[in-house]
């Protein structure tokens, strides 16, 4: 199913890349820049692929503190580049950036939009599993949750979906840079 919904969303973000080339094609003038916030926030999200992959592994090699650690560090970024996502967005709109929603110019709100709604649902997960990992805080609860397979699969999805939501993003954020 993961694979399904990888699929699915690439194929949209696929289908929105070529109609904003295709609207640009057709443009003429100068295009404005991205917002600073967009900077910072693909900094944010390279570190939160970090803290996931070494909760990953700390959870395998059952170092549960060190997993909760990097859990709740990838948690704490997933939601700083929501926030640096809506404070790009504020400073497009009070700048007057992209204001033109007619032409290729809009489609920035509608492919960062589609992206902050994937983060949304990775972060809304994430909460999931730090409440499950500080539920089992003693280490007999933490080791029988971690030689569950359900669970280790559960956790092996999720990180390969915050890794193609990082993944995705940056592909946006140079298709971005390169064009503005």
């Amino acid at each position: 199913m993961l694979w399904l919904c990888v699929a699915g969303s690439s194929l949209l973000f696929l289908s929105i890349f070529i109609i904003f080339f295709l609207n640009l094609r057709q443009e003429s003038g100068q295009l404005d820049s991205l917002p600073d916030m967009f900077w910072l926030s693909t900094l944010v999200i390279l570190f939160s692929s970090i803290t996931l992959h070494e909760a990953n592994l700390a959870f395998a090699n059952e170092r549960f503190l060190h997993y909760r650690v990097f859990l709740c560090a990838t948690m704490f970024l997933g939601m700083m580049f929501i926030a640096l996502q809506i404070g790009g967005w504020f400073e497009m709109v009070n700048t007057q950036i992209f204001s033109n929603l007619s032409n290729s110019k809009g489609f920035i709100y509608l492919l960062t939009g589609l992206h902050l709604l994937h983060m949304l649902g990775g972060v809304g997960y994430l909460v999931y599993l730090f409440r499950k990992a500080v539920k089992n805080r003693a280490y007999v609860d933490a080791f029988v949750y971690s030689v569950n397979p359900p669970n280790r699969l559960r956790i092996k999805l999720f990180t390969r979906y915050w890794h193609f939501t990082g993944a995705l993003w940056l592909i946006v954020f140079v298709v971005l840079i390169l064009l503005y």
